[in-house]
Order: structure tokens, then sequence, then C-alpha cells
């Protein structure tokens, strides 16, 4: 792998010995995926910081680096609210711990917006190289934006953070990008929510893998209902990359060859299957974190109403605090908008043993991640769910 004169000085300790070992990182990752070189990426979004998945010997491993990241880098939600964890129940145990975790990046440079939505916060454009962990994330990041990113872990986005390069391979190339089965959604999509476009990301997920869909029908996919389709996608397959037809950036670019594809049919049916009814004890939303037209909607609907069910909505600090009006007109209801978190990765869900959510991605994780059954529904459905 070619290496300038600067890389090659950290690579023999000049840097300090934690960045040796974040450009020893890059530079094996680089070797294993056939990298010919690191590229510079404009910002970086690192996991592994919930304190439920990260555990005691993550945190020990964070105690040891001692550098600061050299580009804007952000952290994925962590398992509480920084502000209110005693609000949400969230045990001193737990926070004490969650707090040590979070500590330990800030002391590294990582910005503390705790969120799988970085692209709410920080200016994203077509063709910037990014390094960025959280699947949803990466998902909208290569597909909506059309930026280049591959799912990183946890340690290779810090990594990049620190260097401020990551080994270009994967869907940093442009030839790696292209789509590699076609996906045909028979279905008037025109009404569709972003509820059946999670329904349909958690069944074509399963259906296409790792590969790259093109999408054909979809009549109404703006950004949030995009979000939604390739959060779902990630979670139950393994789907970095999209496109839609005539919608997202490269599909609308670049003259795709689609000749000797696989076509694979969606029909209405299939995703209505998804939405099937059955008691909860709590209602969730915002996995992905809610952008500022969800959080309008949500508090639209709730208006002079009083929730009857614990009703959480989760969004990032920084858009929470550019909404606060609208935040604020949620709780009155009784529901609560909490930042840094979600019910995927906060131990406070566990209480629960069936949620409801409005997003495939949550379908397809809380029944793993919060031991819960998982029923999906509109946002209309959840706010009736929880309300009446």
């Amino acid at each position: 792998m070619y290496l300038d004169p600067q890389d090659e000085k950290i690579l023999a300790g000049e840097g300090g010995e934690t960045r040796q070992k974040m450009l020893e990182l890059l530079v094996a990752l680089g070797k294993v995926f056939g990298a010919e070189k690191l590229v510079p990426i404009r910002s970086a979004q690192v996991s592994g910081a919930s304190y439920k998945t990260i555990g005691e010997y993550g945190l020990a491993w964070l105690s040891t680096l001692d550098a600061k990241a050299v580009v804007p880098a952000v952290l994925n939600p962590i398992g509480m609210p920084r502000e209110r964890w005693q609000e949400m129940g969230v045990s001193e145990d737990f926070a004490v711990k969650q707090q040590a975790v979070v500590a330990a990046y800030e002391r590294l440079g990582i910005g503390l917006e705790c969120t799988c939505t970085p692209y709410y916060l920080r200016e994203t454009s077509y063709g910037d190289h990014l390094a960025w962990s959280e699947s949803s994330a990466v998902s909208y990041a290569n597909s909506v934006i059309g930026a280049r990113t591959n799912r990183e872990g946890g340690p290779g986005a810090l990594a990049a953070a620190i260097i401020g390069k990551t080994p270009c391979y994967g869907f940093h190339l442009e030839e790696n990008r292209r789509p590699q089965v076609i996906v045909r959604v028979q279905a008037d999509t025109r009404n569709w929510s972003i509820a059946h476009y999670g329904a349909l990301g958690y069944h074509t997920g399963k259906l296409v893998g790792n590969r790259i869909p093109f999408f054909t029908g979809l009549e109404s996919a703006d950004r949030d209902r995009l979000k939604g389709l390739g959060a779902a996608m990630a979670a139950t397959g393994a789907v970095a990359l999209y496109h839609v037809e005539g919608i997202t950036p490269e599909a609308v670019k670049v003259p795709f060859d689609l000749s000797g594809l696989e076509i694979i049919t969606v029909e209405s049916a299939e995703i209505e299957a998804l939405f099937r009814h059955m008691p909860v004890d709590a209602v969730a939303v915002g996995c992905p974190h809610c952008s500022p037209g969800e959080l309008e909607e949500i508090a639209r609907l709730l208006k002079g109403k009083l929730v009857m069910k614990p009703f959480y909505v989760f969004a990032a600090q920084g858009v929470i605090d550019r909404n606060q009006r609208t935040a604020d007109a949620i709780e009155k209801s009784g529901a609560r908008v909490f930042a840094d978190t979600c019910m995927v990765v906060s131990p406070v869900m566990e209480q629960y043993s069936a949620i409801m959510v409005n997003s495939g991605k949550a379908l397809a994780y809380v029944p793993d991640m919060c031991a819960a059954v998982a029923r999906i529904g509109t946002i209309e459905d959840c706010v009736t769910e929880a309300t009446e």
C-alpha cells in the first residue's frame, strides 16, 4: 500500500504510539481488502459508544489511547441521554459507566453528538469520502447523499478519525457502486408512509443480502422514507448502498447498465403482511433518529392528546435544540423526546415485553437487542396506540 511521507513518519512512531497503532490498523485493513492507498476523509462517525455494547473491556481499551481526532467526528447513540438519564429511568451504576465511555471519547477529540443521523448536524456532500460506522448512516450517506463510505467497525472509524484517512477500497471506488440486482416494487407506493418504506427494507434486505439493489416503482421516496428503507435493509441484510430509479443521485447522474441483472419482484401484500396487530406496552420512534419533519408530524398528531402508554421519541440533540418548540409540544402529551440514545441501545427498553415502532430497522433489532416483541406501524398508528 502506498503511504505518503507523513504517513511513513506516523507509522515509524513519530506521532506517538496511539497514532502509530491507529495507522497500523488502517494499513492492515487496507491490505486485507486490497486497497492501494489511503484516502483523506471529510468526517468520521464512531460506533461502540453505548456501555451496553462496549462493556468494561472496550472502555479499558479506550482509556489506553492518547491522541486527538484530526477531522470532525461524532459518536453513535449511547445507552442513555447525557442530560436526562434519570428521567428516562437509567440506573446510576449504568450512568457512571456510560459517562466514563463518553469522557474517554471526548478526550480523544470525538464530538459528543451521539447520533445515528450525523448528516442532520454536519454538512455532507456528494462525492465526499467518509469513515462512518453505523449501518443506517452508512446507507444514507452512500445512497441518498452520494458520499463514499464503507461500513467501518468502531476501531476502524476511530482510527480514521485520528489519522484523517481511511483505506481506499469498496464503496470508495466508483466501479464497486454499480447495481447488482433489480428490485421491482409492484404496488401503489404514492401514499406509502415511512413505516411502509421501512417494512419494504426489512423484507428486501432478506432477499438481496449484501448486494446493491436498484429499485423501480417507488413514487413517494423523499429523504425520510429513503432513510427508513436503507436502515431496514442494513439491519436484515448487509446493504450499505442502494439506488432508486430517477431519485437517488447516482441513479440520476450515472448511466447504469442494468442488462442481465436478476429481477426480484415485491408485491404490496408482502409488505402489508408485516403490519400485524398485537398488544404492546410501549411505543418508540426515532430509529434512525427523527428528522425535523418527523418531529413536526409527531407533534401535530399528538396535539390535544395525552399518552396512556410510555411513548419514546429519539432524535439528535442538535435537531432537538433547533426544534425545541416542537419537542416541547410533543412532551405536553406526556411523550418524552430524548437525545443521544435510542430503543435499541438503551437498557431501559428491556423492561418492556412488546414495543410498537415505525421503523423496519427497529422491527429487526428490538427482538434481539431488547428481548421484546416488535410491532411496526405508521406514525399515526403509533400515536393512536399510545393515546387510546
